[in-house]
């Protein structure tokens, strides 16, 4: 890309049309085109090898048409409209034709009378010969995947003679269509104006002479060539029609009379060249001249291109006369074809693919005017990205490598930071470049999907895909990534994007460039960048431009010397240094600037460090070995050496550094931002314009900022090297206190443009749209939803979103002008204006900066963008503090309170709507920093009172003057407000507590100001309002502590008990109201209150809420040592759960239950604490009572002797309260509930009596329903409550006749006692097994045996566990056994019962009520003979074995008792069963047994009556 040319300007991107929606329609194709296609489609020409398009400018003010036809899809047009004084519209026209198009397609306005809604006309041609004119409409009513009606197409075969040629050219104008064939013959079609059968239609252009005339159609004779090239030109009101044939001949034909006014042959040196276009510029009237250019190329090497320019000169008079001149200038075009050349009388533009030439053809004194170029776009974007042929990108790495200690953590997202920065930047970035490379590493999106990425959100798929690739090991593979990555793209920038033709507006001489997928202008050269661009070639051919703005030609001589040093300074670092520098200022955390020139002088000084050496032997260049970092070496010797020959020699021309020094002060002077006073009507900029000078913005600045760097590192190198080079004390400190100063201010204001003009705006928050609408009222004009969808992305940045709002002001930079397109030099006036505005606004003041850059932060600030405006100010204020006027500015007009108030402001948002966590946390607290410090400036008030209303605090009136307490006190007042409004309770909480600080002297003022604010409110109101508003923050933050003691501290009784009642309600929500009962908090005055409370909220939540506010009373209470309200409340819950449950859907819930059986055994246990005189609950509160008053009434106090009465105590506890006795009878009943609700057994009492009546007695259906359900232990605790003496030997008596009728075998269907082995070994067995009394037993199922067995062993348990309550029971179980099956055979341990039974001092079978003569009657009566007369020998046999100890004893009176009547009974018994025959050996046998031992015991009788006898004789 390298060029010899000097530079005339460069390009500037306007718009990109890759995110164009294009609507396609058809033109309709007739049968008469099918049926006439015959031999001529073999004639046609072939499909097309290179894109073609064109544009045309219509209308006033001008409307652009771009017309293109690609190779890819030779068969359709597509058209693309655009205007400066409209948005730029993102539809297009896709219209496919039948067949394959002829290059050239002509769009003009249609003039024809019935033009009517078909403001343009198409001309096309295809292959096989037919024409088109299409009526074309609005671009936006066609329909996609439509027709165009036939009414609008008007179709031409031009092929109607079997002899006509092949079509070569075409070229039309309105109305008119002129076909140029292979043989030479030209025709004109009034095609779209006339009928095709009308007289007139058609006409052939042929030589006029007679002899031709008398042939007439007969014959016809080849005047010249094949057509090479047509083009139609206006002179003068006429219309002439140049063309080119292949021969050389030029032939001019006037088309109103269709005769021939000019037929020249061109005469050139090498008559074999080929002649390929023509091209006519304007028609200059002054002199009667028409420039014309007509392209050559060599005959043996096509790629070998020149243009010459010839002047035909025409004259009027009864004929017209043209002459053609002889060629004044040649345009040989070496390297790189020719695209496109456009002609005016006096200027000839040439684009090639590498650059546009411009060439003056009126060059003044009679010299020859020098050829220039413009620089296209591709040398800046391969500039940007590191990728020209000038310099080594290698330099990215060392210098960040020398910069950062750290080789990877540091390094490797620093430069990756670079280049996403610059690749998404304006005139680097395309949409349709920068997808199709990320296609190459396997990334896809939809259409919508990747147009639709933000700035941000292309940057993180860029930096995931770099994750992806691992490219982020080391700093060299991210840089090797970086570099290929930057190579696709840019190779895909070159091929997509490639050149397609000028584009020139005659109305404001604007030049323009159309590509494949964008429109761009040139510009010119601002003075410093021609300056700069005459030194930019080789050191010892600096030769540099005039400068007519240095004094004289000594001061000059010097200032090339200066500049040769700065060359030297930037050839050595190359032009990375701008990048690392401005990204080390965008970084975060930014690097202070010092330090980063520091560290580059370090590497001018020193060279780079020794691990950049070390990276250079390992990782990036495998063949770098010792010469190559010899070579380095030696180079950066040279460069040492050079320099400080080269500061010598500058020092011997200047004579002393003084000299030198005024000259580079001079100098630094044209960096300085232009002050441009000219004033123009405000307007609104276009869409197109404002992106013209946002890119020319970003181009200039960012040649400026790189220059005055490199002018900073000149002046510390003569600082570092001032012994050297003789540079004295005085020269030192000028350059140090002066120039350096200077120069770093210089290059902060550039830093800021270009920060402006490259920085991507940021996307709206969703909020930005509805709820915090208020601070978007940007503009008021019906387009305003245009713009607000660019917002993020690429190619709109800040600067585009300031020109949007500015142009629209008196006082902005309004110099765009909306109709038409600028000119090259009205680019640059344009950007200095623009760049003037930023720096000086409409002041002249030396703190104009400052002001204005407030003035764009509010801007900014009203449109979102917070993120820049907090770097705007933070570059600012640090500029200001070097400077050191930060004091100045804090007593001057308030600049220092407004920027810290913009400051806070943005922090506020970012905090609000992009950050999250610890970084919102810290940002929230540098914006409350900022707001104290926007407070703490004198002249606060007046300035901040100046700033628009969304930005800026609420005006409020006040009567006379305003004291600095009472301002801060509004102040502090609005900040609350906005962080509440922003939902960030931690700024609100700070500014509510500085407030509350100063409302005695800001309602009070006690100064000898006049006026106060108008509040209208005592101290005591505000500071309620205050603290109120501290309590609310407060609970917003959780901070529960600080909520509490600003509702202690606030002296608004009535707010105070609002703020409790919220504080207890938001403690109960956060599951945080235990804090009330731990007594961390102190109740100073307030424990009635929360009591009432929370009574008042317990009545009023539901019960099964949690935590339990009752719950919570008893533990508050208990807290207290009340132990008798504890238990009040705890009760209350209790009966609540009660009554409130039965009604509800959960009567049968045990949980419900289990919840009133803990709050009682809570009750009762809160009550042991009391004294027993005092341990009773007071009564219930009637529920309507409590809720027909806000608060819980007080009960009257009692007095000292109505609580120690002890009388009058038992008495009202027998009347009103309920005691412990009834607690605990409750609990019981409770109890009992809770099991049968387990069993899911409804509760069947819940009707029955009143509460009191309840508690003191319980129904014997309860303890019946109990042991049905085998809950014996509560039944027996039942039993054991509520039944005394022989009420509660009855039940147990009826207990245990119910539990034995449950282990009888007919209830269990039949009897199982014999067949299950543990229970036949626990009873008494016959001799004999009893196989002969009892009949054989049916088996029961194992669940039922299982049920007989559980039930015998528990009625074991509880028989040996009550029986000392009632010896009776016993003998009621067996009665009850034997009632139910009296051949059940007995448990042992129910036998045995019976046995040990006996008194201790009686011996035969009496004692207690349960006793063997029981047992023994029992046998008898139910017919168990057998079982009676065993029990009756196994008495008498355990009578007669007595011990010699026991004789003694049961020889006394009374002592042997047997029931001898019962004995009796069975002995008549048996014999009755003998003498009917009924078993009568197994009787008779029993009669024996019985008789010998009723014998034997006589006989022991008998014994002991005689020795006692004896004895007493």
């Amino acid at each position: 890309m390298g060029r010899r040319m000097p530079l005339a300007g460069m390009e500037t991107s306007v718009m990109a049309n890759d995110s164009v929606e294009f609507i396609g329609v058809s033109v309709p194709s007739s049968s008469s085109r099918d049926a006439s296609i015959t031999s001529v489609a073999s004639q046609a020409t072939t499909s097309l090898t290179e894109d073609h398009a064109s544009c045309v400018v219509v209308g006033d003010p001008p409307t652009y048409l771009i017309w293109s036809i690609r190779k890819i899809l030779p068969h359709v047009v597509e058209l693309l409209e655009f205007s400066t004084s409209n948005e730029f519209r993102r539809i297009g026209l896709r219209i496919a034709f039948p067949e394959t198009l002829h290059p050239a397609v002509f769009v003009c306005k249609n003039e024809i009378s019935s033009s009517m809604g078909h403001p343009f006309l198409m001309y096309a041609v295809t292959s096989s010969g037919f024409a088109y004119c299409l009526k074309l409409r609005n671009l936006s009513s066609y329909v996609s995947y439509s027709a165009i009606p036939l009414d609008e197409v008007v179709e031409f075969n031009l092929q109607t003679h079997p002899d006509n040629k092949p079509v070569t050219s075409v070229s039309a104008i309105s109305g008119c269509l002129v076909i140029g064939r292979n043989d030479g013959s030209v025709s004109c079609y009034k095609l779209g104006s006339l009928d095709q059968h009308t007289p007139g239609f058609e006409h052939e252009l042929r030589d006029d002479s007679g002899f031709n005339r008398l042939l007439g159609f007969i014959s016809r004779v080849k005047l010249a060539g094949a057509v090479q090239d047509m083009v139609i030109s206006e002179v003068c009101g006429r219309q002439f029609l140049f063309v080119l044939h292949s021969d050389g001949n030029l032939r001019v034909w006037d088309l109103s009379c269709h005769s021939r006014v000019l037929n020249h042959s061109m005469n050139i040196a090498t008559m074999a060249a080929r002649f390929a276009r023509l091209w006519v510029g304007q028609a200059n009237t002054d002199k009667s001249t028409i420039s014309l250019a007509i392209l050559y190329k060599h005959p043996e090497d096509l790629s070998l291109e020149t243009i010459y320019i010839y002047s035909l000169r025409f004259s009027w008079g009864d004929r017209v006369s043209l002459l053609l001149e002889p060629s004044t200038h040649s345009i040989p075009l070496n390297q790189g074809g020719c695209l496109d050349v456009k002609l005016a009388y006096d200027k000839i533009w040439v684009l090639k693919d590498n650059a546009l030439i411009f060439l003056d053809l009126l060059a003044s004194n009679g010299h020859s005017a020098e050829a220039q170029c413009y620089a296209l776009q591709e040398e800046f974007v391969a500039d940007q990205l590191f990728q020209s042929a000038d310099y080594s990108s290698d330099a990215v790495l060392w210098i960040t490598h020398s910069i950062f200690s750290s080789a990877k953590d540091e390094v490797v997202p620093f430069i990756s930071s670079i280049f996403v920065r610059r690749l998404l930047q304006p005139g680097v970035y395309n949409e349709r470049v920068l997808r199709a490379t990320l296609l190459e590493y396997s990334r896809h999106w939809t259409d919508s999907n990747f147009q639709s990425m933000t700035s941000d959100e292309l940057k993180q798929e860029i930096l995931s895909l770099i994750e992806d690739e691992g490219a982020t090991g080391t700093p060299v593979s991210i840089y090797l990534w970086w570099k290929t990555f930057c190579t696709h793209y840019i190779h895909h920038w070159c091929t997509d994007n490639a050149p397609s033709f000028i584009l020139i507006d005659n109305t404001s001489a604007a030049v323009g460039l159309v590509r494949r997928n964008s429109v761009s202008l040139f510009r010119c050269l601002d003075n410093v960048e021609q300056l700069l661009d005459g030194f930019s070639g080789e050191l010892d051919e600096l030769g540099g431009p005039d400068i007519d703005w240095i004094g004289n030609d000594s001061d000059s001589e010097l200032l090339f010397e200066v500049l040769r040093c700065v060359i030297s300074i930037s050839r050595r670092l190359g032009k990375t240094t701008l990048a690392i520098f401005y990204e080390s200022l965008m970084s975060t955390p930014i690097i202070p600037f010092g330090e980063i020139v520091g560290k580059i002088l370090k590497i001018l000084e020193n060279g780079y460090s020794s691990s950049v050496v070390m990276v250079k032997r390992s990782d990036l260049q495998a063949g770098y070995g010792w010469e190559r970092e010899l070579a380095d070496k030696k180079n950066f010797r040279k460069f040492s050496i050079d320099m400080m020959l080269s500061l010598h020699t500058l020092c011997k021309k200047g004579a002393s550094w003084g000299r030198v020094l005024d000259v580079i002060e001079s100098f630094l002077k044209y960096f300085v931002p232009r002050k441009m006073s000219q004033k123009v009507q405000p307007q609104t900029s276009s869409d197109a314009n404002t992106s013209i000078l946002v890119h020319a913005t970003s181009q200039i600045s960012k040649v400026m900022l790189e220059s005055a760097l490199d002018v900073l590192l000149f002046l510390n190198y003569m600082v570092s090297a001032s012994g050297q080079i003789g540079l004295l004390h005085d020269d030192t400190s000028r350059i140090k206190l002066e120039l350096i100063p200077m120069i770093e201010e210089i290059i902060c204001e550039w830093h800021i443009i270009n920060f402006l003009a490259i920085t991507p705006s940021e996307s709206a928050a969703v909020e930005d749209f509805s709820s915090q609408l208020s601070l978007l009222q940007i503009d008021t004009y019906g387009g305003k939803e245009i713009w607000k969808g660019k917002l993020g992305k690429c190619d709109f940045t800040l600067a585009s979103l300031l020109l949007l709002k500015m142009n629209s002001s008196a006082e902005g930079p309004v110099y765009l002008s909306t109709k038409c397109l600028l000119n090259p030099q009205d680019i640059v006036l344009a950007t200095q204006n623009f760049t003037s505005w930023i720096i000086w606004g409409s002041s002249r003041e030396p703190s104009a900066f400052l002001n204005t850059s407030t003035e764009l932060a509010v801007v900014l600030l009203r449109h979102g963008q917070y993120d820049a405006v907090e770097y705007l100010l933070s570059v600012v204020k640090a500029q200001s503090q070097n400077e050191k006027t930060s004091h100045c500015m804090q007593d001057a007009d308030g600049g220092w309170s407004i920027m810290h108030h913009l400051l806070g402001c943005c922090q506020l948002g970012q905090a609000h709507y992009k950050l999250h966590g610890p970084l919102k946390e810290r940002k929230v607290h540098e914006a409350i920093c900022s707001f104290f410090r926007a407070s703490s400036g004198n002249r606060s008030f007046q300035a901040l009172q100046s700033l628009p209303h969304e930005v800026g605090f609420s005006s409020f009136e006040s009567t006379g003057c305003v004291s600095t307490i009472a301002w801060k006190f509004h102040y502090y007042q609005w900040s609350m407000q906005l962080f509440e409004q922003y939902n960030i309770s931690k700024g609100a909480f700070e500014f509510a507590l500085a407030a509350l600080e100063l409302v005695e002297e800001a309602v009070s003022p006690k100064d000898d100001y006049c006026g106060i604010l108008p509040f209208n409110e005592s101290a005591i109101t505000v500071q309620g309002r205050l603290w109120a508003n501290v309590f609310k923050f407060a609970l917003d933050l959780h901070q529960l502590y600080d909520a509490y003691c600003a509702i202690i501290s606030n002296p608004d009784e009535e707010s105070k008990y609002i703020c409790l009642r919220r504080f207890i309600i938001v403690l109960y929500e956060c599951d945080a109201i235990k804090i009330l009962c731990c007594g961390e908090l102190p109740f100073i005055g307030l424990a009635e209150k929360v009591e009432q409370e929370l009574v008042w909220k317990a009545e009023r939540s539901d019960l099964l809420s949690r935590p339990s506010l009752y719950k919570l009373l008893y533990a508050f209470e208990i807290h207290r040592h009340n132990w008798q309200k504890a238990a009040s409340y705890i009760y209350l819950y209790s009966a609540r759960l009660r009554t409130e449950g039965a009604l509800g859907d959960n009567q049968f819930s045990s949980s419900l239950v289990l919840e009133r059986l803990n709050s009682l055994s809570a009750a009762i246990n809160a009550l042991h604490l009391v004294h027993p005189d005092f341990a009773w609950i007071e009564p219930l509160v009637e529920r309507d009572a409590i809720q027909s008053k806000h608060y819980p009434s007080k009960k009257a106090k009692r007095t000292v002797d109505e609580q120690f009465g002890r009388d009058d105590t038992k008495s009202q506890k027998q009347h009103s309260y309920i005691d412990m006795k009834q607690l605990e009878n409750e609990f019981v009943l409770t109890s009992s509930e809770y099991l049968l609700s387990l069993a899911n057994i409804k509760w069947p009492f819940t009707g029955k009596d009143s509460r009191l009546s309840r508690v003191q007695e319980a129904p014997s259906e309860l303890v019946d329903l109990l042991v049905q359900n085998n809950f014996y232990d509560m039944a027996f605790s039942v039993i054991i409550r509520f039944w005394r003496d022989s009420a509660l030997k009855r039940e147990l008596e009826r207990v245990f006749t119910a539990m034995s009728l449950k282990c009888c075998p007919s209830r269990l269907g039949s009897s199982a006692v014999l067949n299950d082995p543990r229970i036949n070994s626990l009873l008494l067995i016959s001799p004999n097994g009893g196989s002969d009394v009892h009949g054989s037993l049916d088996a029961l199922p194992t669940s039922q045996q299982t049920d007989g067995n559980g039930h015998w062993e528990t009625l074991e348990v509880y028989l040996e566990k009550y029986k000392g309550f009632n010896a009776r029971l016993p003998l009621i179980v067996v009665e009850t056994l034997l009632r139910a099956d009296s051949q059940m055979e007995l448990p042992l341990w129910l036998v045995l019962m019976f046995k040990d039974g006996r008194r201790p001092k009686t011996w035969g079978m009496t004692g207690e009520e349960s006793n063997p003569a029981s047992l023994f009657r029992l046998y008898v009566e139910y017919g168990r003979y057998t079982e009676a007369t065993h029990l009756l020998l196994e008495c008498m046999e355990s009578f007669a074995s007595m011990g010699p100890a026991d004789i003694i004893n049961r020889k006394r009176p009374f002592s042997v008792c047997f029931p001898y009547n019962a004995v009796q009974y069975l002995w008549c018994k048996i014999d009755e069963l003998i003498r009917s025959g009924h078993m009568v050996d197994a009787c008779e046998k029993l009669r024996n047994l019985l008789h010998g031992a009723l014998l034997n015991h006589m006989k022991l009788l008998k014994v002991e009556g005689d020795d006692i006898l004896s004895a007493v004789a």
